[in-house]
């Protein structure tokens, strides 16, 4: 019962700091069934996002590095994770102005670091609905 009880208070007194479900919301109209399912896939794809990113930078693909950072900044913006979403942007536009290379490592970490915590948030949603 207790655990209960605590798991409940910290459902209801948690703050999102990663990620903003509420475009989620909005183009799911709601539907609780939707929402999990794309945080779900979402969940999913982030360990097949930093692996591609950290593989095509290794083998200096940066122009594929570029497309992955593109299809990552849709997934991103579902999340509500705009900041990292503009930096996966930021990202694309450098490797497609070929400029820049050696700060790809820094958005690679920054965009792991990021979506280890949001990990954590998104199973907290996920119990929640």
């Amino acid at each position: 019962m207790y655990y209960r009880l605590s798991l409940l208070y910290l459902l209801l007194t948690f703050n999102m700091a990663y990620s903003n479900l509420d475009y989620l919301r909005a183009i799911t109209e709601g539907d609780q069934q939707i929402i999990r399912e794309m945080i779900q896939i979402f969940l999913d794809q982030i360990p097949v996002f930093s692996h591609n990113l950290n593989e095509l930078y290794l083998t200096g693909q940066y122009a594929a590095l570029g497309s992955e950072a593109h299809k990552i900044k849709s997934s991103l913006l579902i999340m509500g994770m705009n900041e990292l979403a503009e930096e996966m942007k930021d990202l694309q536009n450098k490797t497609i102005q070929k400029i820049d290379p050696e700060s790809y490592p820094v958005y690679i970490s920054h965009f792991e670091t990021q979506c280890k915590a949001v990990i954590e948030e998104l199973q907290i949603e996920l119990a929640s609905l």
